[in-house]
Formats: structure tokens, sequence, C-alpha cells
């Protein structure tokens, strides 16, 4: 009997490689799942809940998973924009993370599978309620026979329902004359607005706002409550401080804000502009803001916010002026009445000093010519700009350069209220005075480096005074026009220098490229910038690959070792080295047309096991490939996760597994003899172990079959093969197999998951794919994908194209589910004549088009006599989308279900089935 033996096995001949398929399941605190299409399903979740997404795929070898977003949220995965798992799990989902999330799958066979989901996640925050008057009858008393609104808002997914009370009276459209409740036309959702028509006493009262998402997830109504006097008064609010507040540096400032009216007494708060945060040290109490140690940062405006949801908030802004003096410069202007830049007795020069002020009002300069005070005259001119223009300019303009001119002249600027150092600028004019001139040391305009070098560019600069020397990167010829500015490796666009040096450390690849130096017009002479450029090349060995990989031969044969080259430079003068260990194997340089190297191995003996190594080298260095050369045994298997009713019910309290894998690389060492088979309860820590012996060679991609049983439910085992050859074990691989309690099928496979065709109808159901659709195929009828929406998954349908007739019937035959043998589902206790097991039979169905005749269901019981009992029926056409029915049954001996199509009036007709499942819900007692 099959059933005392442990383990069975089979092997057949199937070539195992197949595309992936995806289909997203969920689990976790969904409130709803909407299947609006099949290719588009709604996810509705509380927020604060967790969600949790599984990705169930199928495909040969075992596809890999990665969970990515679209924009609603980037990717909310705790800041992640991948994850690659099949579970998707977020705890405390946020409304933020909301959105669409995709499962992608790929193992490099067809293209990749993808699924989505659509997130809802629902909220109700908290309402506020704002009072408002209209605006034209707005006087001094703000409540006084007017009319007020009441304004409710509360920010929800889905919608908010509002409803108001008045004391512990509900308020309804025409239940108070003088009240009026609506809806403003520039908003959206329900009721939000309460009128209160030329306020009466009455009308003084506490009111209540309930805001309501009708209890969605399980979100309880929130509500707020606002109590209208004959006080209430929108805020008004004032600054006890001078505006604006000019303070030295160090000093600690107070700035202090009063309420002045308002009935609720208002909320006050201190912002600056733009949401720019207040200074970290500044502290905060009530409506009195302190800043201790101020400093220039802090400059700029403060305001003062009232609020307390009457009217519209109060507010009230000052200006903090720090005062300092910043950025001081000069430059040298020659006689612009001549082209020659250089100074010259009886020509004229400026000398122009720049300072930024704040306040600039204060801002006063002064000249000294040798450490002596200067006075503006006809021959030495000193204007200003007007003190409002930022930054300040002087200028001293000399008419009529003499020799007795030559000296120091420095430019002093100051506030006029002190507070800050005063700035001296010092600028010599002398015969030897001159424009600065740049140049390149010889031999320093083209640079070679390799990478992680610290590099000097120098530009040498001449000239009095000596300028600041200014960098720059220049674009390479034939970049686009509008291209972004490229960048100095410290991220600037500009960098200073003060000696014409400017030091790169760690140069990259991507640092090299033109440099340009040039001199500034400030600190210096004004007149036309000097420029040099100097090309630098940053290079770096080869890079390779594979870097490492493991090759398993056998002895005897022949196989060939391959080194690519991605990139190197120089990439001229490329040589290769061939090593096993230390011993050279052969040498040689790259032609122009190569870009790999390759080493055969004609017939492998024992000494030919080893490390082999390619350096391929350049100038700046070497990049390594290593082949690691074994005779250790097999390659691991892979298992085959996609085996069709892989799960089967054995007896009552023992079940079945129809274990499958295929073998990677099967003959890269010798042929594999066996595997030995290890399995062991999850619950447990002892194994049992097996050989299972191999009388054929493996081919690549063969799938293989052991049939695992007497496997006691409802426990998981750990499985564990290894490949077994002469050389020894091989590298094993472990999977674990769970007890389901389910017979699914999706019919992605030839078998059908053992379904068949009744032979004694009049047609077949046809196994299809709307991929591999016929293009003469009947439009307006059948489904354009299967039930996930993938347009490469399989169901079955009824063609009911000619020569089909009305009435006209196909059936499909489930496996026989015994309730005693290996073939009949889970069931936790043995039948009898006292009691029954009940299975949810649930399947999707598809019937579009005008003609669609029936889609029936039959539960076929064998006993002593074969009986078809009608479980489930539906006629005509249901739309085009596919549907879920769920029946159950109640079979007391071996059954089948029977799934009849039956043919309409014509050819749009239709019908279609897909994802099948059958599981154990109950037991009932007769």
């Amino acid at each position: 009997d099959e059933d005392e033996g442990v383990m069975k096995m089979k092997v057949s001949l199937l070539v195992s490689t197949a595309p992936p398929t995806v289909r997203i399941v969920h689990s976790g605190h969904t409130c709803n799942v909407e299947e609006e299409r099949y290719s588009e399903r709604v996810y509705t979740i509380r927020e604060g809940a967790t969600l949790e997404l599984q990705c169930m795929v199928t495909g040969h070898p075992h596809p890999q998973i990665r969970w990515t977003k679209t924009v609603g949220g980037a990717s909310d995965r705790q800041g992640d924009s991948t994850l690659h798992n099949e579970t998707l799990k977020i705890t405390n989902i946020s409304r933020h993370q909301g959105g669409r999330y995709y499962c992608k799958a790929e193992n490099g066979l067809g293209s990749p599978a993808i699924r989505s989901i659509r997130v809802d996640v629902y909220y109700l925050d908290e309402p506020i309620i704002t009072v408002h008057q209209s605006v034209g009858e707005s006087k001094e008393q703000f409540y006084f026979e007017r009319t007020v609104f009441l304004r409710c808002v509360a920010t929800s997914h889905p919608p908010v329902l509002y409803s108001w009370r008045r004391g512990r009276e509900a308020l309804t459209q025409g239940s108070d004359a003088g009240v009026e409740i609506y809806e403003p036309f520039f908003t959206q959702g329900e009721t939000k607005i309460l009128k209160l028509k030329n306020l009466r006493p009455q009308d003084y009262a506490g009111y209540t706002c309930i805001s309501s998402v009708r209890s969605v997830c399980g979100i309880g109504d929130k509500s707020a409550h606002f109590s209208l006097n004959n006080r209430t008064a929108p805020p008004s609010v004032k600054l006890l401080l001078e505006d604006p507040l000019v303070v030295n540096p160090g000093e600690t400032i107070t700035l202090v804000c009063v309420p002045s009216g308002g009935d609720p007494p208002p909320y006050l708060e201190w912002v600056r502009p733009g949401g720019e945060e207040l200074p970290k040290r500044s502290v905060v109490n009530g409506g009195t803001l302190t800043i201790p140690a101020v400093t220039v940062d802090d400059s700029g405006a403060y305001s003062c916010v009232a609020s307390n949801n009457v009217g519209n908030p109060a507010k009230k802004s000052t200006t903090i002026l720090v005062r300092g003096l910043r950025k001081g410069r000069f430059w040298i202007t020659p006689d612009p009445y001549h082209n020659d830049d250089n100074i010259q007795i009886g020509r004229e020069v400026k000398i122009s000093c720049q300072v930024e002020a704040t306040p600039p009002e204060e801002l006063q300069f002064g000249w000294l010519k040798n450490g002596r005070p200067l006075r503006s005259s006809e021959r030495m001119v000193i204007t200003h700009t007007d003190t409002e223009v930022s930054p300040g300019t002087t200028n001293l303009d000399i008419i009529d350069l003499k020799f007795t001119d030559f000296g120091t002249y420095t430019c002093v600027a100051s506030l006029r209220n002190g507070g800050t150092p005063e700035i001296s600028i010092d600028v010599n004019i002398s015969s030897t005075t001159v424009p600065p001139e740049l140049s390149v040391p010889r031999g320093r305009s083209h640079l070679v480096a390799q990478e992680g070098d610290t590099v000097d560019l120098q530009c040498l600069v001449s000239g009095k005074p000596k300028p600041i020397i200014l960098w720059s990167r220049v674009e390479e010829s034939g970049a686009a026009v509008a291209a972004a500015p490229v960048l100095m490796p410290d991220g600037s666009e500009q960098t200073e220098s003060y000696d014409g040096v400017l030091r790169i450390n760690n140069v990259t690849r991507e640092t090299s490229g033109t440099f340009r130096c040039q001199t500034s017009q400030y600190n210096g002479f004004n007149v036309k910038p000097r420029e040099a450029l100097i090309q630098l090349v940053v290079q770096f060995p080869p890079t390779v690959e594979p870097v490492y990989t493991e090759i398993r031969q056998a002895l005897s044969r022949a196989f060939s070792l391959t080194c690519q080259l991605l990139r190197a430079h120089p990439a001229r003068l490329l040589r290769y080295e061939w090593k096993l260990g230390s011993r050279l194997l052969t040498v040689g340089q790259f032609s122009e047309q190569r870009d790999d190297t390759s080493y055969l191995v004609k017939a492998l003996n024992r000494e030919g096991y080893g490390e082999y190594t390619c350096d391929i080298t350049n100038e700046a260095g070497a990049g390594r490939c290593t082949f690691l050369v074994t005779g250790e045994s097999a390659y691991s298997p892979e298992f085959y996760y996609d085996t069709v009713g892989a799960l089967w019910q054995n007896r009552p309290r023992v079940y079945g597994f129809k274990l499958q894998w295929t073998q990677m690389e099967p003959n890269a060492v010798d042929r594999i003899l066996a595997y030995r088979l290890g399995i062991r309860q999850m619950s447990q820590s002892r194994w049992w172990e097996q050989e299972i012996p191999m009388e054929a060679t493996i081919q690549k991609g063969e799938l293989l079959t052991y049939n695992l049983t007497e496997l006691i439910k409802p426990e998981s085992y750990l499985v564990r093969l290894t490949p077994i050859t002469r050389y020894g074990e091989g590298d094993a691989t472990e999977r674990i197999i769970t007890y389901s309690g389910e017979f699914q099928c999706g019919f992605e496979d030839e078998a059908l998951c053992l379904f068949s065709q009744d032979k004694t109808d009049e047609f077949d159901w046809t196994h299809h794919s709307a991929a591999t659709r016929d293009t003469k195929y009947t439009p307006n009828t059948g489904p354009s994908a299967d039930h996930s929406g993938s347009k490469q998954g399989f169901y079955m349908y009824i063609e009911t194209s000619r020569p089909r007739l009305e009435g006209d019937k196909a059936r499909l035959l489930s496996p026989t589910f015994n309730m005693n043998s290996k073939t009949s589902l889970p069931s936790s206790s043995s039948t009898s004549s006292s009691s029954s097991v009940t299975y949810c039979f649930a399947f999707y169905y598809h019937m579009y088009g005008k003609h669609v005749g029936a889609l029936n269901v039959f539960l076929r019981q064998k006993a002593q006599t074969v009986t078809d009992t009608s479980v489930w029926s539906l006629i005509g056409n249901q739309r085009d989308r596919w549907r879920q029915a769920k029946v159950n049954i109640h079979p007391t001996a071996a059954f089948q279900i029977v799934m009849e199509g039956v043919r309409g009036t014509g050819i749009e007709g239709d019908i279609a089935i897909d994802d099948v499942t059958i599981k154990e819900v109950r037991e009932s007692v007769s």
C-alpha cells in the first residue's frame, strides 16, 4: 500500500524555467478591499493601523521581488524608496503614506511581472470652529444686531458629514427661522456653515459642531465647541517696543507682544517670514520673545500673531537690525579715457571702497593719506553713494596724478552710533602700483594625477596690489547650452584663492577637466579680468569583471576563463597577465579592438585546480579578475515553488507534498549520483534523512519530483536537499513546507491542477491567455486578462463562436476528493454517518457579452451511486469585469466539482473562470 511507505519518488523530464507572475494579497487591519476593475484594487486602512501587503509570485528560478511606491509620498517605507521582500509592512501608517504601491517580480525570463494596489488611508482630525461677521455689516460693536457665521472645518478622508447643536438642541435647516445651514459653493463636502441672521438674545449660547465619517474603519465622531456671547470679538494686539529695533551684537533683546482685545482671549505666537525658525537659543513665554547674545544672523522681521478663531488673526511685525560692518572691499580704476590700464603721472585714478552696513543709514566713511585725514578738494574729490543703498560705496578721485600723490590711502568705515569695530582698508598708490598679469608656471598647464592624489593647481599672479584669484570649472565643449554649471570639487560654482593655488585632496576620475583661474575685480584693479586655463587629467586603474567567481570543473575537462575590461584611463598600452597561484601562465597586450582577454584550459588536471588571476594594468595600476577553480561537488539545487497542487490530503490527520526542483549546472563537475534528503518538523530539532538515487544523467532545466507523504497536520517542515557526486557532497539548499489546508488552482499550468474535460458534453473548456489570443477572436465578449490583471496569466473559458449552438454545454471536472484517501481535502476528523465537513468553494468568473448563457456549478458525489447537485448558478451578461463567487458545500462521500458553461443565443457569449479554491471552513453535525 502506498500509504504505508514514508517517501515516494518520481522523476519527470519537464523544462522548469518560467517567467514570473505576481499577485498582491492583503492582511493586517484592512477596512475594505474593493475590486474596482481587474486592473484597479483599492485597499482601505485607518491611519495608525498596520499596513501589510504580500506579493505572491510564481516563476522559476524563484523571482526577485521589489516593492516601490508612486507619487503620493515617494515610497514611504521608513524613508526607503524600495523594499526587497515579499511582505510590505508599515506600522502606524500615516495619511501621507497612502498612494499606489507596486510589486515587481523578475527572474531574467521574459518581462518583469508588475501588479499594483492603491492604498487609501482614512482619518478624521479634530474639527475647528471659526466665527465671522459679514464684512459689509462690520462695525465697532462686532456682534450687536448683526449676522454671524459659524464655520466648522475638519480635515478627513473620506469627506466629513457635519451636524450642529445649540446647547442640547439639534439644529437643522428649517428648524429655526433665524438659523440657516448651508454649504458654500466654493467648497466640497457636507454642510459646514451655520448662519445666525440678525443675532437674537437666544443666539447667545454654546454651539457644538459634530464631524463624522460615518464610522468607516471604526473612526468615531469628533466635536468642537464655541460659546457665543455679547463680548465675542476678534483679536487685536500691540507691540511694546520700537520698530525697527537696532541693537549691538552680543546684547540680549526682548520682544513684548500683548493682546489689546478679543474674546475668547487670543493665543499669541511669534513667527518669522517664510516659515523660518526662531533662533535656537530664543525663549518664548506667552507673548514675550527673548533672544540672548544676538548676532547678525538674527537680523530680520519678527511677527506676533494673535488668534482666537473669531474673525481673522491679528498680526503686528517689527524688524531687528543688528549693527555690523561686513565685506570690506576696494578696487583701483585707471583713467577711463586711455586704453592703457597702467597708472601714470598726469592721468586720473579712482580708488573705490565698499562695505555692507547694518543699518545702512548709519554708515559713514573717512579717508586718510599716510595716516592723516584727507578732505575733498578740487583735485582730490571724495564722493559717497546714497546711505539708503547697500552696500555703501565711497570713491576718491585723484585728478591729474602727481608724484606727491603717491602714498598709502586708507578708507575707514564705521557706524555713526558705534556698537561695532570700524573697518580700515589700505590702498597703496605708487610707481609700483601696476595692473595684474596672470600666467601658469611652465609645465603646469597640463597636469596628470592618479585617483587619490593631492593636486595643487597654480596660477602665478603679478601686479600691485595682488588681487584675489577666482577658480571655476570650464564646461566641456559640446555640452548643452542650458546645461548646469560644472561645480568645483567642494560643490561650489567658484572658489577664492589668495595665493593663486587651488589644492584638491583625494582627486577622483570625476575631477578630470579644465579649470579656469581669473583675477577678481575687487581688492585689485577694476580692469578686464585676466585668466588662464589648466587641464587636469586623473588616471585610474582598469575596472574589470568578474572581480571574483567560483568555477567547478571535473578532471580532463576543457574550459575557458574570460576577464572583461569595463573602463580605464589611460585606455592605451593595456597589458594583461594570467597566473595560477604564483605561477605565470601568459602575458600580452590589448589591441584597440579588444576589451577582454581569455585563458583556455584544454584538459584540467589536479594541478590545474586553484586560484586563477588576470591582472589588467595601465599607468595608474591594475584591475584583477579572480577565478577559483575547484573540483568540489555539485552546485545547489533550486526548489520549484510553482508546483500545481503540491499539497494534498493523505488521510484525515496527515498530508502529502510534491517536492520539485531543478539542478543548477547539473554536470559542472561530475554526474549527480543521488540526493540526500533531510526533513524535520519546525517545532523539533531531530532530522530524518534518506538518499534519493539518480539513475540517469540530469539535464539542465529538468524538473525533478519527489513525493513526501505522512506529514502531520498542521505541522510545517524544513526540507534540505544535498546533491552527491563521486567527489562528495555538493552545496545544500533548504525550503519550508507549510500546511495550508486549501486546494488552489489558477490554471497556470498545462496540467490544469488535474481538472479534466467531461467526455459526455457537447464541447470543451479552453485553456487560454490574453497574450496568446487569436487575432480573429470575437469582440465585445470575454476577458482581456486573467483575474489578477495579467495578460500573460491563464484562465479557462468557453468559446461560443460557430459551430456552437444555443444550449450546448461544456463541463470541467475537478480532481476527485476522497474523504478517506490521499486525494481528499484536509479534514480534522474522520467521516461518519453522524458528521460531515463543510467546505467553502470559491472561484472568479467573467460573463461579458450580450449573448451570455449560463454558468452552473454542481457537487458530484460518488457514493454507491453518482449524484449531481446544483450548488450555484448565474445567467446573462454580468459586465466586463471579474467577480468572485463563494458557496458552501457539504459532501458526505468522495466528490468532484463540476463547472458547466452553457452557450447562449449568439457568438458574443464567452464565459471564463479563474483562481478556484476549496477550503474547509467548519464541521457540521447532522
